[in-house]
């Protein structure tokens, strides 16, 4: 076996690289799940937004992962932020300005999809500085929804075990498709 190179092994190499060349923020044509991340993604499930806000109670217990737009950021009284959001439908393809994928961003959907609060205990590196977590903010959470708790606009309360960041300025909308190549 040894000297030999098998398909999977190709596979998994360049999978690898793409991870490493992709970043913090994910700069490639699609979607690249960090380390961490990757565990989670693999155990969640993406439901359909309007199916949980109206009857939580059948996502008891399972882990959802949705992306949204921070609205408000606020205090629980105690060591977790409450963050308002605005649900975002991830769009597989991601816009780039040039043929380089360095110049492509994680690309969400223009429009709103309807409101979610999300209690996260957010990390040191997100809670200051320019990049902190803040209104505007793009956030893919995975947790847990509490079923009959609801938002002051009536959206599910996710109660997060992991989350992903991306400042503003370091994602795009579908708006920017004019101004960036696909």
């Amino acid at each position: 076996m040894m000297g030999k190179i098998l398909p999977g092994m190709v596979f998994v190499a360049a999978l690898a690289a793409g991870c490493a060349g992709a970043g913090r923020y994910g700069y490639a044509r699609t979607y690249v799940a960090l380390d961490d991340e990757a565990a989670w993604a693999a155990r969640s499930e993406e439901p359909v937004y309007d199916d949980v806000r109206r009857a939580p109670e059948p996502y008891r217990g399972r882990v959802v992962s949705f992306f949204g737009i921070v609205r408000s950021v606020g205090q629980t009284g105690g060591p977790e932020t409450r963050l308002a959001l605005q649900v975002r439908t991830h769009q597989e393809r991601h816009l780039c300005e040039e043929d380089s994928e360095s110049t492509c961003r994680v690309t969400v959907g223009a429009r709103d999809g309807g409101p979610f609060t999300a209690v996260v205990a957010l990390r040191p590196e997100d809670l200051d500085g320019e990049n902190r977590l803040q209104t505007n903010s793009l956030v893919r959470v995975f947790g847990t929804v509490t079923p009959g708790e609801y938002d002051p606009e009536g959206g599910p309360v996710v109660q997060v075990r992991y989350y992903r960041h991306w400042p503003r300025g370091q994602y795009v909308t579908t708006a920017s498709a004019e101004l960036m190549r696909r």
